[in-house]
């Protein structure tokens, strides 16, 4: 009997996934040192960006294998 695959608990915390099954993530860089990055770049640095399915979804698959 083979193991169950485990769900990496730090992919899932950092992905969203929709009901049609897109994957998004949220832009690095909005931590810290904020104060020398201009307002264009931070609201830029908010917004979701959807993960291009045919390249990483190989990875993604191995990352979170039940969703």
């Amino acid at each position: 009997m083979k193991k169950k695959l485990k769900t990496l608990r730090a992919a899932l915390k950092r992905f969203t996934i929709t009901g049609n099954k897109k994957i998004f993530h949220y832009k690095v860089g909005k931590n810290h040192l904020l104060s020398k990055k201009n307002k264009k770049r931070k609201r830029h640095l908010s917004a979701k960006v959807i993960i291009n399915e045919y390249i990483n979804k190989a990875q993604i698959n191995k990352l979170l294998p039940y969703i």
